[in-house]
């Protein structure tokens, strides 16, 4: 048990037992003070209608709650609503009871302004009892926090929201990018397999080429050995043109050759693309 609980738990009951003596005499002897609470009793029932009109009744509710709050006080329980309910009580207690400023006499207005500031003492340790926590959170702090909550919630809320939209918005154009990629694929199917017929027929067209050169070639070489065996009929005029035909036969030979191998090496790029 700490300093604070100890002075805690003696300082309520001191400050409650004026409460509960005063009360207690309202409730046995309101008499005495119907006088003086008639200067408050008639504008509160004015203000508030619900309040009883009677001045007697007035002192004894009044009493009844001072000792029902200074016992609760005293005790710790319900203490920071018990205080309220004792500054509720005391003010107009002492505004009617303790009008030092309309005294005549020097005594009893001495007297009377003593009692006022005591009062005025009371309530200032009312008050400090109301808002004491004893360490705990204070009821507008937790307020606070709880509305921090709330916002974090409602903003929390808000970004599962746009995450949910997202996803859903994701999730349908993931199924639309395959539907396209689908498509994508079996046009550059259908492409590959076009080039890869061209690139056939340019290989067949190469080989048809490379074949007719080889037979060009062969046909001149056989002119040219024709041409040596009776070479020794011919004239060295004819001789040497035979042989100028097979020299342009054999680069023309040689050239269709290249050009078959250009187109061969071209339509094989094509199909692998």
């Amino acid at each position: 048990m700490t300093s604070m609980t100890i002075s805690r738990r003696l300082a309520r009951p001191m400050l409650a037992s004026m409460f509960v003596a005063g009360g207690l005499d309202a409730l046995r002897n309101p008499e005495s003070k119907v006088k003086a609470a008639d200067a408050v009793v008639g504008p509160l029932t004015e203000i508030v209608p619900s309040l009883p009109d009677n001045t007697e009744t007035f002192v004894r509710v009044n009493g009844a709650i001072q000792v029902g709050a200074g016992v609760l006080l005293a005790v710790g329980k319900f203490r920071r609503l018990a205080a309220l309910a004792l500054i509720g009580s005391i003010i107009p207690t002492t505004y009617a009871g303790h009008r030092f400023w309309d005294e005549t006499d020097e005594g009893n207005r001495a007297q009377q302004r003593i009692h006022f500031f005591k009062n005025l003492g009371l309530l200032g340790g009312l008050i400090l009892e109301a808002v004491d926590t004893e360490g705990a959170p204070s009821l507008g702090w937790r307020a606070r926090r709880q509305g921090r909550r709330v916002g974090q919630a409602v903003a929390a809320g808000r970004l599962a929201g746009e995450a949910a939209i997202a996803h859903g918005t994701g999730a349908k154009l993931n199924r639309s990018g395959k539907r396209g990629t689908r498509k994508e694929v079996a046009k550059a199917h259908e492409t590959a397999a076009k080039l890869g017929r061209a690139g056939r027929r340019a290989s067949w067209q190469a080989e048809g080429a490379v074949v007719k050169a080889g037979r060009a070639g062969a046909e001149a070489h056989e002119t040219a050995a024709k041409l040596g065996r009776a070479g020794r009929r011919a004239t060295k005029k004819e001789a040497a043109k035979a042989h100028e035909t097979a020299a342009k036969l054999g680069r023309a030979g040689r050239r269709a050759s290249w050009q078959a191998e250009g187109a061969v090496v071209k339509a094989g790029r094509a199909g692998a693309d």
